[in-house]
């Protein structure tokens, strides 16, 4: 779990420096002074033996903050935080996945995609979190899914790819012995092919490497040879 939280740490780390907003390491957590992107935490512990001031001393406890309490063993209640999100830690072993049909996958490289892939997977709703710096993130690869007669352009996130049904975020950053996998989306009918597509995509772009993640149903992963490997809760302060 240890591997799985500061893989997970370095993915919200980037996510935040997209936005000029980087956060600071320590051995215990990942912690932010400022508020993060919609949908990111605040904090995120990165050891069981993280305190609640480890986290709550070194961010923002105003209204709308989040901590990532990486091993479920927080009790922020005190502070005015309630639980949001229970969840469980995901392990797959590297290799590939049975292939799913119908999609050809592509890696986003310009913006004009990377807006196409959150509308995707927003289901239109514009968010404005994936941003052009994620784009020239060594070790970031941000995964679409279009149907296979719809690609418009053969060349991987460029032009008009097509119609994106499904997609993902690989992350394999200074965490480097594991890849972690997040943001899966899909439309209705394409969940199995989404989880498969994106197993496979990194297996080949990150060949030898396990896969990491977390999902609050974990059932859809599970299918795809994941296992569960500890529980993570998130908590948030109510606005």
């Amino acid at each position: 779990m240890s591997q799985a939280a500061l893989n997970n740490a370095e993915w919200c780390d980037a996510m935040c420096r997209a936005h000029g907003l980087p956060g600071v390491f320590t051995p215990r957590a990942w912690t932010n002074p400022a508020r993060t992107p919609p949908f990111y935490p605040d904090a995120v512990t990165l050891s069981p033996d993280a305190t609640a001031d480890d986290v709550l001393s070194a961010i923002d406890t105003g209204p709308g903050a989040s901590v990532k309490d990486s091993f479920a063993t927080l009790d922020l209640r005190p502070a005015g935080f309630e639980v949001l999100i229970e969840a469980t830690w995901l392990h797959r072993p590297a290799g590939p996945a049975a292939a799913g049909g119908g999609v050809t996958w592509r890696v986003v490289e310009d913006v004009e995609t990377l807006r196409a892939w959150e509308l995707a997977c927003f289901e239109g709703d514009p968010q404005g979190l994936f941003t052009a710096p994620l784009l020239a993130e060594q070790g970031i690869a941000i995964l679409a899914g279009v149907l296979s007669g719809e690609v418009r352009d053969g060349t991987a996130g460029t032009g008009d790819v097509g119609d994106i049904v499904c997609g993902s975020v690989l992350n394999a950053t200074r965490a480097g012995d594991t890849v972690g996998v997040s943001n899966v989306f899909a439309r209705p009918g394409h969940l199995d092919t989404a989880w498969a597509g994106t197993i496979t995509q990194a297996a080949a772009l990150f060949p030898g490497r396990p896969l990491v993640g977390y999902e609050s149903d974990p059932a859809p992963a599970a299918e795809q040879g994941f296992t569960p490997a500890g529980p993570l809760r998130i908590w948030l302060k109510p606005r």
